[in-house]
């Protein structure tokens, strides 16, 4: 099929073996790749009920159809596995510049399975598969890991020297819940433990090369379509913003609203916002825009540390995700310091997110007495400690390690413990954005912000953060819109720039499937109830889809709002009627 070299590779780490699989036209133009792909793989080969960290949870790697090919924002990968961190279902993407070397391989998708009885580094090109020792690299952070191998490549494969690496760091090594995978330095699938599920396959590494087209059905339509919408974007108000100020420009929208999450939620407005906002960014540090590969918009901030003791310290970022819940949640009031604590987290190989959230769930324990140990708001070298303490499973951080229900639970916190299916909230305070606690509550992984990005039709004035009626509606179809990109596997950020109708010319360029909006939304919606059905095989129960109750009983001090438990049920009672599922979100038997 157009788009697709229709193969799927199958490695066993057990046996160091792999097998290859003709992936069928009908299973490409029903799912159409990414994550469509590998949600379908998961359910057909996944053991209902599987641990994990066990050897017979698969791993997925996809890129979609339109990877590899001039469709800008198409340098994306993404893994598809079952979450350590939730026991639900995991997806996780990473941007840079890995996507295009995985694609050349000559793989739709890439299945792993199975555990090596020591630490290995997989070698993927077109065909095959050479399994390396890695107990060398065993211990290693994410920089010198990529970095080792890259010069082993090059020195050793003199037709191959261009190459993309994946790497887990120490905390995937030591099955740290929320471990991520990294590539290009600073660029992370980062949520759900991905890297922890590549860690219990003892996979330090995995590089891609090779020399693999696709076919696309109307190369020229193609080529057309990404040149028009080149010149087209030189005059778009969002491109301009996310290439001057990248995603930092929401410490200020969101503060100035009063949803941007503070010690540890309890309040909307952080005090230090100046010196953390993007402002402060470009001030203290040397900044220059930076892109992943196919891409105009430019969102990553490479800075280099002006001052301090910090000076010279280089980094892609830090995002605002990064800043929120190290400077938000955790009370960091500068911009250095959180650049600091962003590039060891990346080091280390963990999620800043819930990073940041399971450092101030902690600070507030131990000012609650509920656990000994040394640590304040806003203590810097305190809060890389403790990041180093979950990333070793050292005192406190195995406790840590294993996530926020099981920390909750051992400090007899779970009133207190935010998270949605156990995976932490992005910065949106659902409380301000009332659509984001519907986010947050039907995501198949728990409460993320990316399935939909429905911040920004709130924040944009499209619909009111308070008004529910046709809310779920609205939510339903921006979500079928991002899954499709999904399965294209395409930025979020072009998400102002690919419409319904910008989806299908890219698909009939790429694949030659000619899709109207009706019929990319059956295929999105086909997507959701995948997941849906995965997760009610893991256990899913219909209370897995509410928010913390805090937020429907602790008010923001600064607006003193609330999101109520009967708005919340209104939404999710309105999405099931949108998905076509029961009262409790199960979706109908396939005739």
């Amino acid at each position: 099929m157009f788009g697709f070299y229709n193969l799927l590779l199958r490695i066993n780490m057990s046996q160091e073996s792999i097998e290859l699989k003709t992936l069928p036209d009908r299973i490409l133009r029903n799912k159409l790749g990414g994550k469509g792909l590998a949600t379908h793989l998961l359910l057909e080969n996944n053991p209902p009920g599987v641990n994990p960290l066990s050897p017979e949870n698969h791993i997925i790697f996809a890129t979609g159809p339109v990877a590899g090919t001039p469709i800008w924002g198409s340098c994306r990968y993404g893994v598809y596995t079952k979450s350590p961190q939730t026991g639900f279902y995991s997806e996780s993407y990473s941007g840079g510049t890995v996507a295009e070397y995985m694609a050349a391989t000559g793989f739709d998708a890439i299945m792993i399975y199975g555990s090596a009885d020591r630490p290995m580094w997989l070698e993927i090109s077109e065909g095959s598969v050479i399994f390396h020792s890695a107990e060398d690299l065993w211990g290693l952070d994410t920089f010198e890991t990529q970095d080792r191998v890259k010069a082993w490549i090059k020195a050793n494969r003199p037709d191959s020297k261009k190459c993309g690496v994946i790497t887990i760091g120490p905390a995937g090594e030591n099955l740290v819940s929320f471990a991520v995978i990294e590539n290009d330095y600073w660029r992370s699938a980062g949520r759900t433990g991905v890297g922890a599920v590549m860690g219990s396959k003892n996979i330090k590494a995995i590089v891609f090369s090779g020399k693999s087209k696709k076919k696309l059905a109307d190369s020229l339509l193609v080529k057309d379509f990404s040149k028009t919408l080149a010149i087209r974007s030189k005059e778009d108000a969002g491109v301009f913003a996310y290439k001057t100020m990248g995603t930092p420009m929401l410490v200020d929208i969101m503060n100035n609203v009063g949803g941007f999450p503070t010690e540890y939620w309890k309040k909307g407005r952080v005090p230090h916002q100046e010196n953390i906002n993007a402002t402060a960014l470009h001030k203290r540090c040397d900044v220059k825009a930076n892109a992943c590969l196919k891409c105009f918009l430019a969102c990553g901030r490479l800075a280099t540390v002006k001052k301090g003791r910090h000076k010279g310290l280089t980094i892609e970022g830090p995002e605002y995700e990064t800043i929120y819940s190290f400077g938000g949640l955790c009370m960091v009031d500068t911009i250095e310091e959180i650049v600091y604590l962003n590039d060891l987290c990346d080091r280390l190989g963990i999620d800043t997110i819930t990073g940041g959230n399971l450092v101030a769930f902690t600070i507030e324990a131990v000012l609650q007495s509920k656990v000994d140990y040394k640590i304040e708001y806003g203590q810097v070298d305190q809060i890389a400690i403790l990041l180093k303490d979950i990333s070793a499973r050292k005192g406190i951080g195995d406790i840590l390690a294993k996530g926020i229900v099981n920390a909750a639970k051992e400090w007899g916190m779970e009133d207190q413990a935010i998270h949605v299916k156990g995976l932490e909230p992005a910065g949106y305070d659902p409380r301000i954005l009332k659509g984001m606690g519907l986010a947050y509550g039907s995501s198949p992984r728990g409460a993320c912000h990316l399935r939909s990005t429905f911040y920004k039709p709130e924040l944009s004035g499209m619909i009111d953060p308070d008004e529910m009626d046709g809310k779920a509606e609205m939510f339903t179809e921006w979500e079928d819109r991002l899954t499709i990109f999904d399965t294209l596997i395409c930025c979020r950020f072009y998400r102002d720039l690919y419409q319904w109708e910008e989806l299908s010319q890219i698909i009939k360029g790429v694949t030659g499937l000619e899709l109207d909006k009706e019929d990319m939304r059956k295929i999105a919606a086909g997507i959701s109830n995948d997941t849906r059905k995965f997760n009610l095989r893991e256990g899913l129960v219909p209370e897995d889809d509410l928010l913390p109750k805090r937020f429907h009983k602790e008010a923001l001090p600064e607006t003193n709002q609330i999101i109520t438990e009967d708005t919340m049920k209104q939404l999710l009672k309105g999405y099931y009627k949108a998905r076509d599922w029961d009262d409790n979100g199960l979706p109908a038997e396939e005739e």
